[in-house]
């Protein structure tokens, strides 16, 4: 069986979801392998192995965090001239999807990006098929990479990570970036200050508050927090100055996928709904019942977030107890 190569979303050693995601989805296409770079190995291994990780690629030199994402594209690029594995999965962030696309063009390969399911082609082949939410959310596709190895950057949340042991035998790997990769160097980085929320892109629930908060995002905070979800706002509200850029969710700001999307005080514009249009159920809270976000969703609820968000948190807070 061959391999499958998952470069592993990590914070020194704090594997994220996504990259169980990415395992459980290797285990359709064949072996996983996991592609490990960076401090924290022995801390992110039981974690790889939990996951299905057969084997485990690690480079520990300070060299390749220390540099833009050319480093990482370079190593990706020996392990598949070595390994010749079935596909390349990466997460789809904008530092994944640049290391993908070097990848691509290092290895004369097709890529995808923004996947929302990934699967094996089931004629024998070894192929592997996509589907992707394209254009805004207005259309569907399928698609399939014809030349080279398949290199996939997968959208977080477009699977349900599954436990299943692998060996996690774990291999060093001798590698040194090239001097042009080195190129752009990393000065300094800070981390991000914790809100103790989940990270947007990762989260498998999200409420976003738009215009209608009027600037007031208390109860749309108070209503995630119930949920353990994590907080989006629209681009309207954000160029208002009512919350964080960071927390964007649309075609200019982040493209989220969770469980759960839940849209309060927001119209629908298409700006936003490129950014979310993808969540498996999503609900909407807005008091006008013309707002074109009652298109799109599975359930709506036409009233003033105001009054409807404490009723909701106070529901699912006495469901807890």
């Amino acid at each position: 069986m061959a391999e499958v190569l998952v470069l592993v979303d990590h914070v020194e050693g704090k594997v994220r979801k996504t990259t169980s995601e990415l395992l459980t989805i290797a285990r359709r296409l064949g072996e996983p392998s996991a592609v490990f770079v960076g401090p924290g190995f022995d801390a992110a291994k039981e974690t790889l192995a939990r996951f299905g990780a057969e084997k485990i690629y690690r480079v520990e030199s300070p060299e390749v965090l220390e540099h833009l994402v050319v480093p990482q594209a370079e190593l990706l690029a020996q392990l598949v001239s070595s390994t010749s594995p079935a596909a390349v999965l990466v997460p789809s962030s904008p530092e994944g999807k640049e290391i993908a696309a070097r990848l691509a063009v290092k290895t004369e390969s097709g890529l995808i990006t923004d996947a929302v399911d990934v699967q094996a082609t089931g004629d024998g082949s070894g192929g592997v098929a996509t589907t992707q939410s394209v254009f805004a959310g207005s259309y569907t596709v399928s698609a399939t990479v014809t030349k080279g190895t398949p290199i996939v950057a997968v959208k977080p949340n477009s699977a349900t990570p599954e436990e299943v042991a692998g060996a996690a035998a774990d291999e060093v790997v001798d590698f040194t970036p090239s001097d042009a990769a080195k190129g752009a160097k990393i000065t300094e980085s800070k981390p991000k200050q914790a809100t103790g929320r989940p990270e947007l892109t990762e989260a498998a629930i999200v409420v976003s508050g738009g215009r209608g908060t009027g600037g007031d995002f208390s109860k749309v905070e108070d209503f995630a927090d119930s949920l353990g979800a994590a907080v989006g706002a629209s681009r309207a509200a954000v160029d208002a100055g009512w919350y964080p850029h960071t927390s964007q969710v649309g075609q200019t700001g982040k493209q989220v996928s969770p469980q759960l999307y839940v849209a309060c005080g927001i119209s629908g514009a298409i700006q936003h709904r490129a950014g979310m249009q993808t969540s498996k159920t999503i609900v909407a809270v807005n008091k006008d019942n013309e707002a074109p976000i009652f298109e799109l969703v599975d359930f709506g609820v036409v009233g003033d977030l105001f009054n409807v968000l404490p009723q909701a948190t106070e529901a699912i807070t006495a469901a807890k107890d």
